[in-house]
């Protein structure tokens, strides 16, 4: 292994390690036992790589979200999620280029390049987004009604906190992991209603599974590291 792949590996601790690779090797062997897609197989994989270099606030976590925005659309179109199909070409897609940008341009330092800047919001903020959220998720299921998609409001709230969510994360926001366990949560009942119709796509459902997890570590991780840049700002002024 050469010595860029090994500083890439080298702040990973045991959990992250063994949860992505435990995490991989369910995921294959359910691709095998249940008959699943290989394009289900891909974006579950490059899905929870993605989410779990978010997670550690790593700046090429962009990369494989890329190819599971795509590969995900897919799979979401087969099942009827149409905010979801929208939601990841329209949106997800383009925000992986400039959440790229963005975080490049704010790392933590040089010496730190892949690590970037974590920040919050006001409680004033707070409360507007939460307002918001609640408005455009009520009209938009009435829209997603009127197109005959499956459990419409609730592939509304999906959508609409997922665009919350995603600014957050373009924007470094520690909140962003508070409205990624509410989605999974809606998301994880929508592919288990999906799987329970049908028997099919496995492996979104262990994904968005995995990403609950995910997220509930990324909360912990990112409110300790925001913490720890304070600090080392206060040292340093």
């Amino acid at each position: 292994m050469n010595a860029k792949s090994t500083s890439l590996l080298a702040d990973w601790n045991w959990f992250e390690k063994i949860w992505l690779i435990s995490f991989t090797l369910v995921t294959i062997y359910l691709y095998f036992a249940l008959d699943d897609t290989l394009i289900g197989l891909i974006a579950s994989l490059t899905g929870m790589l993605s989410v779990v270099l978010v997670a550690k606030g790593k700046t090429w976590s962009y990369y494989p979200g890329i190819i599971n925005v795509v590969l995900y659309a897919f799979v979401a179109y087969g099942q009827k999620y149409y905010g979801e199909v929208m939601l990841n070409l329209l949106y997800f897609l383009p925000m992986q280029f400039i959440g790229l940008y963005l975080w490049r341009k704010n790392r933590v330092s040089e010496v730190k390049q892949n690590d970037v800047k974590i920040t919050i919001l006001s409680n004033r903020a707070r409360i507007w987004w939460t307002i918001l959220s609640i408005i455009a998720t009520v009209a938009y299921g009435f829209v997603l009604k009127q197109m005959g998609g499956a459990l419409p409001f609730v592939d509304s709230l999906t959508a609409v906190l997922s665009v919350i969510a995603m600014l957050f994360m373009v924007k470094r926001l520690v909140e962003q992991w508070v409205v990624w366990i509410i989605i999974d949560l809606f998301t994880i009942y929508m592919w288990l209603a999906a799987f329970l119709k049908d028997g099919s796509d496995i492996s979104m459902l262990v994904m968005w599974s995995a990403y609950l997890v995910n997220a509930i570590y990324g909360l912990m991780n990112w409110v300790r590291q925001y913490r720890k840049q304070r600090e080392e700002q206060t040292w340093g002024a």
